[in-house]
């Protein structure tokens, strides 16, 4: 898919349609604030927006999936009303919420984080959808040894659009956090795209003692180390910030490439 064959990295804006997502921030539930954050998001310059209708923090009961349905649905109407071209993920690890995005609403990405373990039908679906799949990291093994696995399942499947998600964040430890960023390089040999999703989550907030409202700086800080290591798509709550990293990173690249000659 030629969207996702990406020389400048590109942001990913959240839309939590959730009650109970952990940053306060982005959840949207009213129509007019709903609204509101896509104009947001569309404004500071995000790629794409991520919907998610059923929080994944730690310790939250999951919506039932007749709930996060209606959640999605009622979204995906709202905006697909008010808004054209734009490209829209949503955030699932339920494979009839996917169906249901894609073949009703035209949604072109599926954002799991289980890495397809919640759901067996999940791989089948997006291959038969063609959608774009974001393939997260999830469980306690070698993160090459995993994306390998699944990604020749995928590809057996006929998915050939991926994302790669390093999945911080999701059991792991702080150490094994920033254990996995450092390990971003070694995922270059797929030449796929790669997700970051750090945004002021908890290996910035409980290292740092502070709370994730305060996580702003910490975020753009492991941005911009993200970038510097690889990572194509910045998954965030805060887009003007995000696409100011990478600015900042492009020109620090580009002068690099610049000779400079003095006299």
């Amino acid at each position: 898919m030629d969207a996702f064959t990406m020389h400048t990295p590109q942001v990913m804006g959240i839309l939590n349609v959730t009650p109970d997502s952990f940053y306060a921030g982005c959840r949207s539930m009213m129509d007019a604030d709903i609204l509101q954050r896509v104009d947001t998001i569309v404004a500071e310059g995000a790629h794409f927006i991520d919907i998610g209708a059923c929080s994944t923090r730690p310790g939250s009961t999951p919506a039932t999936v007749q709930e996060e349905l209606k959640r999605v649905r009622h979204a995906l109407s709202l905006i697909c009303k008010h808004y054209q071209d734009l490209t829209l993920s949503v955030d699932t690890f339920r494979a009839d919420v996917a169906k249901m995005s894609v073949e009703e609403f035209g949604v072109e990405i599926i954002n799991d984080v289980s890495g397809g373990e919640a759901d067996g039908t999940m791989f089948a679906t997006v291959a038969s959808l063609q959608a774009t799949y974001i393939l997260t990291f999830c469980k306690a093994t070698r993160m090459t040894t995993f994306f390998a696995e699944k990604l020749e399942r995928l590809h057996s499947l006929g998915c050939s659009h991926v994302i790669l998600d390093p999945g911080l964040g999701f059991g792991k430890t702080i150490d094994e956090n920033y254990q996995t960023l450092s390990l971003i390089p070694s995922l270059q040999c797929h030449k796929l795209p790669i997700l970051i999703g750090v945004s002021r989550k908890s290996m910035i907030y409980k290292l740092l003692d502070i709370t994730p409202d305060q996580a702003l700086n910490g975020t753009t800080t492991l941005h911009t180390l993200s970038l510097m290591l690889g990572a194509s798509i910045l998954r965030v709550h805060d887009v003007r910030e995000a696409v100011e990293a990478i600015r900042i990173v492009r020109k620090f690249q580009e002068s690099k490439q610049t000779l400079w000659v003095s006299e």
